[in-house]
This record gives C-alpha cells, sequence and structure tokens, in this order.
C-alpha cells in the first residue's frame, strides 16, 4: 500500500534543487590569525609597526584571494575601533580587548595575554565559528593560540618574526622584554603543530637554541606585493620626489630603532662625501610623518652623528611615508642600503629589488637569503662603514655592474618571493595539516564537550 505525504513531509522541488547546488559548492574554509600586537591597518614606520603588519596584511589577502576565510585577531588600542572592521573581501579585523585600549609598547602587553585568550575564546563560542586551523605571529600570539589548542582543540601554525634568544644575543641589557619570553617561546615552539621558518638561519636557530623538532619546520619565506612595488623611471621618480636628477642617491628605509644600523649607513656615507658627484642619502622612516628630534630619541641620535660627520647637509630624514609613495623613494635610488645587527627577514629588500634597486645588505638572518651576493647587490658585515663605504663607490663607479644587478634584482624577486607564492606554500601548509587533524564537526564537538 503506498503511503501518502502529508503538506510537511512534501518537499517543495525548488528547495530541492538549491539544496542539491547548495551541496556542491564548496564551503570555503576558515583561518584564524592573530597578531597581538601588529595591525593590518596600523601606520607603517613607527617603532612596533612595521614588517609583521605587512606579513599578515599581505598573507591575509591573497590567502582570501584564493578563496579562504580570514578573521585576523588583534589587541584594541583605541576606543574608537570598531570590534569587528569588515576590512576587504573575505578579511575581518577582530579589535579584542585586552588591557586600556590605548597604545602600549609591546615590550610590556604579556600581562594582558590571559584577557586576550578569554575574550577571543569567547568571541569563536559565541559566533561558532569552526577555524580549521589557527595562524600566530609572534610569541605572545604564540602562547594564545597554545591555550586556544587546549580549549578548542584548534591546531595551529606559528611565525615567530623574531626569536627572543637572537634578540637578546644582540641587544643584551636594552632588551625591555619579560625574562620569561624564551621559556615561553620554547612552550610555544614545543606545542605548535608546524612552525613556519622564514629563511635558513631562522631554522637553524629554532633548532639549535630551542630544540625545535626539524620535522615540524617549514621554510616559507616573506614576499613583496606585485601591485604596491614595480620599476618606476628614475628620473620620473626623482622629479615626483622633488630630489637631485643627477645625484647619486643611497636610500635606508625601515623602522628607525638602533638595531636596524643607520648610524653605520650614515657613518659609511660621510666616507663618501668628497667624491665628485653629489651624494644624497635618503633615510625614509620614523613615528611621525615630520620628523621632530624632540620626539624621537632616535632620530636626535641619528641627526647629532650626521653632525659630527659632517655630512648632515647630505642626509635628508623625510619621515614616515605611506606604502604607496615607497616605490618612488626605491626607484629614485641608485642602492638600498640595510644594515641591522639581525634581521629575522627583512621585507624592505625584496621591495627595493622589485623596483629595479640593487641591495647592499648585512650578512645576516634573512638577508643572506634573499639578496644574492655578486648578483643583486653585496652582503657586507653589520657595523663595518668602511667596507660598506667600499661596495657603495663600486656600485656607484661601475654602471655596467649596477645595471646588471637592476635586472637581476627584479628576476630574482619575481620567481621566488612574490606574496603569491608565500601564500600558496601557506595554503598547501594549512591543507596538509588539516589533513592530518579532525574533521572540524569532530573539532566542534570537543569543543562544546569542553
Amino acid at each position: 500500500m503506498k503511503r501518502h505525504e502529508s503538506s510537511s513531509q512534501k518537499r517543495d522541488p525548488i528547495l530541492v534543487i538549491v539544496s542539491l547546488f547548495v551541496k556542491q559548492i564548496p564551503m570555503k574554509k576558515k583561518i584564524a590569525f592573530i597578531s597581538e600586537h601588529a595591525s593590518p591597518l596600523a601606520t607603517l614606520g613607527g617603532v612596533d609597526s612595521g614588517g609583521q603588519n605587512v606579513y599578515v596584511a599581505e598573507l591575509a589577502k591573497h590567502l582570501a584571494s584564493a578563496g579562504y576565510q580570514i578573521d585576523i585577531f588583534t589587541r584594541r588600542e583605541d576606543q574608537n575601533q570598531p570590534y569587528i572592521a569588515h576590512w576587504l573581501p573575505g578579511i575581518r579585523v577582530i579589535h579584542i580587548e585586552a588591557g586600556p585600549a590605548i597604545c602600549i609598547a609591546k615590550e610590556e602587553l604579556l600581562q594582558y595575554m590571559p584577557q586576550f585568550t578569554k575574550n577571543m575564546s569567547s568571541f569563536i563560542r559565541t559566533e561558532q565559528i569552526n577555524y580549521e586551523v589557527i595562524h600566530a605571529n609572534f610569541w605572545m600570539s604564540g602562547l594564545v593560540a597554545c591555550d586556544l589548542k587546549e580549549i578548542l582543540h584548534i591546531p595551529f601554525v606559528i611565525t615567530f618574526h623574531a626569536l627572543g634568544y637572537v634578540r637578546k644575543l644582540y641587544q643584551k641589557d636594552v632588551d625591555k622584554f619579560p625574562a620569561c619570553r624564551i621559556d615561553v617561546e620554547k612552550h610555544v615552539a614545543a606545542n605548535a603543530d608546524v612552525i613556519i621558518a622564514e629563511c635558513p638561519q631562522d631554522r637553524e636557530d629554532l633548532i639549535n637554541y630551542y630544540g625545535a623538532n626539524a620535522q615540524k619546520i617549514t621554510i616559507i619565506p616573506c614576499g613583496f606585493s606585485k601591485k604596491e612595488f614595480y620599476p618606476v623611471d628614475k628620473a620620473e621618480a626623482r622629479k615626483k620626489l622633488g630630489l637631485d636628477p643627477d645625484a647619486d642617491i643611497i636610500l635606508q628605509l625601515g623602522r628607525m630603532v638602533p638595531r636596524k644600523g643607520i648610524d653605520n649607513v650614515i657613518r659609511a656615507a660621510a666616507k663618501l662625501k668628497d667624491n665628485n658627484k653629489p651624494l644624497k642619502l635618503l633615510v625614509v622612516g620614523g613615528d611621525t610623518d615630520i620628523p621632530d628630534p624632540e620626539k624621537s630619541p632616535e632620530l636626535k641620535r641619528l641627526m647629532d652623528i650626521a653632525r659630527k660627520e659632517d655630512i648632515l647637509s647630505s642626509v635628508c630624514f623625510t619621515g614616515r611615508k605611506n606604502r604607496a609613495e615607497l616605490k618612488y623613494y626605491y626607484s629614485a635610488a641608485d642602492i638600498f642600503i640595510t644594515t641591522p645587527w639581525y634581521e629575522p627577514f627583512g621585507i624592505t629588500p625584496l621591495e627595493s629589488m622589485a623596483c629595479g634597486t640593487p641591495v647592499i645588505g648585512s650578512d645576516v638572518g634573512g638577508i643572506k637569503y634573499s639578496v644574492a651576493h655578486g648578483e643583486t647587490g653585496f652582503l657586507v658585515q653589520p657595523d663595518n662603514p668602511l667596507a660598506l663605504a667600499d661596495k657603495i663607490d663600486l656600485l656607484l663607479n661601475d654602471k655596467q655592474l649596477l645595471l646588471s644587478m637592476q635586472r637581476n634584482s627584479i628576476e630574482r624577486v619575481n620567481k621566488q618571493f612574490t606574496w603569491a607564492r608565500v601564500a600558496s606554500m601557506a595554503a598547501a601548509l594549512y591543507e596538509q595539516l588539516v589533513a592530518a587533524v579532525p574533521h572540524p564537526a569532530v573539532r566542534h564537538r570537543q569543543q562544546t564537550a569542553a
């Protein structure tokens, strides 16, 4: 006997078609980024805003364009910041309450991480979000990710961006991070599902100083944005910036902090001041748009060095510049110089090479990985102004070598260091990790039970 369906049992044919269609649409995978002090929305160039901000922003953009949904959790620094900022398609920035809503130096943020964890966990549960992976950036974000893994059973990837042990080696007592930082980093490294090292030196340091499991470490470099950084005609760039079209111009660009070695560049430039052509050193960066030595002790120190070296008139401190302007500075320069004491990776050399400007950099960390010595520039020992001056002089007086390095620079970064390639490598890493852990639905049941 045929059973008759009640009206409630009958299925609307339109709904059946829609249901079948929806089942064929792959769900967008959700990734949570944690970057406690480095927001992608921050203005770059200050003491606590630089490469990590760029890394988080660009990786998120390219992952979103590949179909991922990205939520970036960062600390609220201003009461006027919206709780949830819909930044770009597929990307939200969530401002988490962790301490007072004011700018606080990153060295003082550890005490607020338990509150960060509590509020981020509350957000995830309230919104009922099943994140596939958490990607933590910096050691304090890694600590939050460790706790969330235990609470919500979400696997996590960590990019440290800098290591406390290495920092302490170079900065000694100047380092103001809590003494427990290294122990926390060891804890994070031990509990992370995957560790991203940004260069071979980073990998070696993680193994040698932290006892990190080599099998858990994957090298994925930083990148540059092809939309933002590309060659601009040198004459056009100099005209736009009001620079002498005939001068030899060298550029230092980045955060204005002692470890960046800007004093070394000034002293090297002083050894070249008697060259036939006028020499101009551009120093781009700082805490303010208009340079003010009264507000920046480091700027005052650098200006005093330039004055003592009798080169102040040849050094132009430009202040902080927005990213849309940077390609003109890179393109206007003959050489880009960066000689930090140490550098976990360093994005500015990539940006410079993308604009066709060779790099002279310290033979340290990520710089010795991104700069091909003798092909796209030179590597020198940090804090050696004489050696730096010799390489600057060589390049400025060998136009054929300079031209060759310009071409090699563009080719190298476009082949190896685009953000699209970096995002592709990160996505492959996420997929491998997701394949090795329970399905999000299983984790959701675990989260509910917890």
